[in-house]
């Protein structure tokens, strides 16, 4: 992936300098007066990371716990917004699918659709799976709907199928300018929007397992991932203007309050996983490895316990969103589900293979780590083993791999802190039951009895 970080400031200059697209006094006949598709989708991607960076899904996912201000780890009954993913890149994503004017000068419109297709799939999945039911149908309507209803996740998973499989459908020949996550191959798209759909489809495997076998085999013949450099990643700048959250938080706000957990530590220390030394520092205390135990709140520090690895909070650190080796586990799962003929091991394998080769750029390793009692296949533990190393390729995207282990029960390894369970879902935010009311308490209602209840479960977590 190539990021042009000046194409990126002048998106901004462009879309800061066009907030009125309607106002005849201040447009400057010498320059455009409004921005065009490619840079509202531009727009849209330098979201992306924001859908991963974030302590409280590392929290969920049990990978960090907190070295010094022990709070959120405890899991406290909380609300959390949604209102920033409506305003911010499906605002822009919107503006493109709704446009009557689109120009070409970037490329096909039919791709510039296709793309805002498919981020907008891409943004509305993580939206439901987190939060369950949602506004879909009547959003992003402006000032003609300021009270949508919100659609039943089911529904909202049945359009988005449909929408993917229109998105790959509608691509033509020619690539896009100014795309900064696949620099405008429209290939390595249709692949993402087929690889979405997989990932999906496996995702209700416990709701509705024929629906998801019929999805999951259908996007996989429509061809998906087919190496890392196929992944959705996005790639920060060493500048300050597209830095790395982490690092935003560690460096440039001496917040040293993350450390790995003990428990990812236990999983990869005493096998010599040599992804290890890219997810965690060394204590400084002794030079090991030491995991926190996940909501700890008294034996804590900075100094005794594996700090964020410093490749991970780099400022231009690559944040992974949907990869190649999430396919490969899925593939090993569709395989022992007996949903596609095909070698279990032989997926198992190559997923782990390729997650070692993304984090650490080598995969020397891969031979000597997967001969390992525990680690090599066993056909008896076939999910058990594809669900914990799919927990520890997913690093980092604790929202992803909460929600596999919603959907699986598996790694069974997380603890309780202080007796509290890991929440099943986000909470609708405050401001809905005011803003939003009839279409809120219908929503309530209908999946959790009326709370808004962050133990309810979504639609698919059965």
């Amino acid at each position: 992936m190539k990021t042009n970080f000046i194409n990126i400031l002048l998106i901004g200059i462009l879309l800061a300098g066009c907030s009125n697209f309607d106002d005849e006094i201040n447009s400057n006949p010498n320059a455009p007066n409004k921005a065009s598709g490619m840079q509202l989708i531009a727009q849209a991607e330098l979201s992306l990371p924001g859908l991963s960076s974030s302590p409280q899904g590392e929290f969920f996912a049990q990978y960090l716990a907190e070295s010094q201000y022990v709070g959120v780890s405890l899991y406290p009954v909380q609300n959390t917004s949604f209102y920033g993913w409506y305003q911010g890149p499906l605002a822009d994503l919107e503006a493109v699918l709704t446009s009557e004017d689109l120009s070409a000068t970037d490329g096909p419109v039919l791709n510039q659709l296709a793309v805002a297709k498919i981020l907008k799939a891409y943004y509305f999945w993580n939206i439901t799976d987190r939060w369950g039911d949602v506004p879909y149908t009547d959003a992003l309507k402006g000032q003609e709907n300021f009270t949508p209803k919100y659609d039943t996740q089911e529904f909202i998973y049945n359009d988005l199928f449909e929408e993917l499989k229109e998105a790959s459908q509608m691509i033509v020949s020619g690539d896009l300018n100014n795309d900064i996550i696949y620099n405008g191959d429209m290939e390595k798209w249709k692949k993402l929007s087929n690889s979405i759909r997989l990932l999906m489809a496996l995702r209700l495997s416990e709701v509705d397992p024929g629906k998801a076998r019929e999805e999951f085999i259908a996007a996989m013949n429509a061809g998906v991932f087919s190496s890392n450099d196929d992944s959705l990643f996005f790639q920060h700048l060493a500048e300050a203007n597209n830095q790395n959250y982490w690092y935003t938080q560690i460096v440039d706000r001496n917040r040293e309050w993350w450390a790995i957990t003990e428990g990812m530590v236990e999983e990869m220390k005493p096998f010599n996983d040599p992804r290890l030394v890219v997810y965690a520092n060394q204590a400084r205390s002794n030079g090991e490895y030491i995991g926190l135990p996940y909501g700890e709140e008294e034996n804590i520090g900075t100094e005794e316990f594996s700090l964020l690895g410093d490749d991970i909070y780099a400022q231009d650190a690559p944040v992974y969103l949907l990869t190649y080796a999430q396919i490969l586990f899925a593939m090993a799962e569709a395989s022992e589900k007996g949903w596609i003929n095909a070698s279990t091991q032989q997926y198992y394998e190559s997923a782990i293979e390729n997650s070692i080769l993304q984090w650490t750029g080598s995969a020397e390793s891969v031979s000597e780590y997967l001969n390992q009692t525990d680690i090599s296949f066993d056909e008896n533990l076939a999910m058990e083993q594809i669900a914990l190393q799919r927990w520890i390729h997913l690093y980092m995207f604790g929202y992803e791999a909460w929600s596999e282990y919603r959907r699986t029960g598996l790694p069974d390894i997380f603890v309780s802190p202080n007796g509290v369970e890991i929440p099943n879902r986000l909470g609708y935010p405050d401001n809905e039951a005011f803003n939003n009311e009839d279409s809120y308490n219908e929503a309530i209602q209908r999946q959790f009895g009326g709370e808004n209840d962050i133990y309810g479960n979504v639609w698919w977590d059965k």
